[in-house]
């Protein structure tokens, strides 16, 4: 049997583990084999499953981790529409209930001040990048999120290293900051419209690897990394909304339909990026529905959240 074959077999083992209806995030997880088995063995160890099972995922572990072999990622074979059996309404309304808990978790994050987190989320034009950050961060104190949007660089930022405009605005202890479009853009647009080669290209993404391992060793940076995954018939319909609607006329971009034409180009650099900075691993969300794509990011960041075990500080002495 092919290694591929073995480690997509071992995936669906791991996954028949889990519940896929409660954790439906996982699934889209672009991750290797050995972190998705860590990931199940943390809900091994809270109790979620038996003794037989956490000697079977240690078996499991034991024996993927002689691959050490990641799928190739392929985003044409990931579903860009929520699995057919989930409720619309009930997920709804678990969203809600937590977006409820993440503004008492970012609360406490504030407070304590320990901690930082870096919401990475990229997608192509009309993936619904800004609806998420407004319906999944809107509610949180804004004293404690900041959200930056990464346009073209400007003279000054195009003088200095390409990472030299992200560093500045990376999160400090106790916030959240979201990037609207990254540093990733360098290694995206830049290859589609060949402004930087191939060689150049796998120098920045080492260089963005060694950038995301600083934030999280040197100030206990928490990073997620979104990809909001859509079908070409989605975005077009919904760029065409913006000639139609006035409420949505003031985003429209004649460029943005250009650019729609070099789909399969931006489709092959994401999964060359997807494969080669992947750590921490980044998350495929599937975003036709946009009640599904909240649900995803909304639970994945309350899950960071909650296990980050923090508390409110005692009275200054």
């Amino acid at each position: 049997m092919r290694r591929e074959a073995i480690c997509e077999a071992l995936r669906a083992m791991a996954l028949s583990f889990i519940n896929l209806k409660e954790l439906p995030q996982i699934k889209h997880r672009i991750t290797k084999i050995t972190q998705l088995i860590n990931l199940l063995l943390i809900n091994v160890g809270k109790g979620h499953k038996t003794e037989p099972d956490r000697g079977n995922f240690f078996i499991l572990q034991t024996y993927i981790g002689k691959l050490h072999t990641m799928n190739k990622v392929e985003l044409k074979k990931i579903d860009t529409r929520a699995p057919k059996d989930l409720d619309k309404k009930e997920l709804k309304e678990k969203t809600e209930k937590i977006l409820v808990e993440l503004d008492e978790l970012q609360n406490l994050l504030f407070a304590e001040g320990k901690h930082s987190i870096l919401i990475v989320i990229q997608g192509m034009d009309g993936s619904g990048k800004d609806g998420v950050i407004r319906n999944v961060l809107g509610n949180m104190n804004p004293q404690g999120v900041t959200v930056k949007s990464y346009k073209a660089p400007t003279p000054e930022e195009l003088s200095h290293d390409f990472l030299w405009r992200i560093h500045q605005h990376a999160p400090g202890k106790g916030m959240i900051q979201v990037f609207n479009r990254s540093h990733y853009e360098d290694i995206l647009v830049t290859r589609v419209h060949k402004w930087c080669d191939d060689e150049t290209a796998r120098k920045r993404m080492e260089a963005i690897n060694d950038f995301e391992g600083l934030l999280q060793k040197h100030n206990s940076t928490h990073i997620l990394k979104f990809y909001l995954h859509v079908s070409p018939e989605e975005q077009h319909e919904r760029l065409s909304e913006r000639m139609k609607d006035p409420a949505k006329m003031w985003k429209y971009n004649d460029k943005d339909f250009e650019e729609a034409k070099l789909w399969d180009e931006y489709m092959k650099m994401y999964e060359d990026c997807f494969n080669n900075c992947n750590t921490p691993p980044w998350t495929v969300v599937p975003s036709d529905q946009n009640w599904y794509k909240e649900y995803i990011i909304a639970s994945q960041l309350y899950e960071l959240l909650k296990n980050l075990d923090m508390q409110f500080p005692g009275l200054k002495k």
